[in-house]
């Protein structure tokens, strides 16, 4: 098992990429913590998979220092961090409410700044593994999505800087960057026939992702078999971003 004894945290892990990654990492042997801001599907998620659930706002510096704290309390170290959970606001460079921007760059980027930080923390001394859910939308533009593809690029870019930071304490950092995977947050667009047909004219593979593909791709970098990667960014994306 690739992930044997590990101890990792994955946060917005009560459902989609987060919850398909709990579910990979347990069956190749790491101890997961699951932390979601929804308390009701966290405990569903934790008893289903049989990962520990802590409720945690990854937006408030202190929720995330606690969920680090309990986890490292619990079994004694901290192996991998996945900063997934993640909000789609939309909303156009003429018309995006101040209070949306605000949201999607507080959850999404503020969110993978403050685990990278305090992960960071509790792995400086014997190593460990950073990952972090961007987007091809921190990758190319999309129209109607500014607040969204700021914070995906951020994250592109927290990654790499945070790379550079953590290799003396052989701490590495990476992110994947998925386009439209089939999970509850996308069923507006894989489930709405005209959206669907804009978004698989721009995937030459000609299908939405799965989140156990996601899933699959952070098993392997967590694992030893990535011990020479770090700041890398991973499309996910159908081939998306090679037209």
């Amino acid at each position: 098992m690739r992930l044997k004894d590990k101890v990792a945290i994955i946060t917005g892990g009560s459902s989609g990429i987060g919850l398909a990654t709990a579910k990979k990492f347990i069956a190749e042997g790491a101890k997961v913590v699951i932390a979601d801001i929804n308390g009701e599907t966290g405990e569903i998620a934790g008893q289903e998979t049989g990962a520990t659930f802590i409720k945690t706002d990854v937006s408030k510096s202190e929720e995330v220092q606690s969920l680090i704290e309990k986890t490292v309390e619990k079994y004694g170290k901290l192996d991998v961090m996945v900063n997934n959970a993640g909000v789609a606001v939309m909303g156009s460079a003429l018309n995006c409410p101040d209070e949306d921007f605000e949201k999607v760059i507080s959850i999404n980027l503020r969110g993978v700044f403050l685990g990278t930080k305090y992960a960071a923390q509790k792995m400086k001394d014997k190593g460990g593994v950073i990952l972090n859910t961007a987007s091809v939308a921190g990758l190319v533009g999309f129209s109607g999505a500014i607040g969204y593809c700021a914070s995906k690029g951020g994250i592109v870019q927290v990654t790499k800087a945070a790379a550079l930071d953590l290799a003396p304490f052989k701490i590495r950092v990476n992110a994947i960057a998925p386009a439209v995977i089939k999970t509850a947050m996308t069923k507006g667009f894989t489930e709405n026939p005209d959206y669907a047909k804009i978004f698989l004219t721009q995937t030459p593979l000609g299908r939405f992702g799965e989140p156990e593909e996601v899933a699959n791709l952070f098993c392997f970098l967590a694992s030893d078999e990535a011990s020479y990667i770090t700041g890398s960014i991973y499309p996910v994306d159908g081939g998306w971003t090679a037209i």
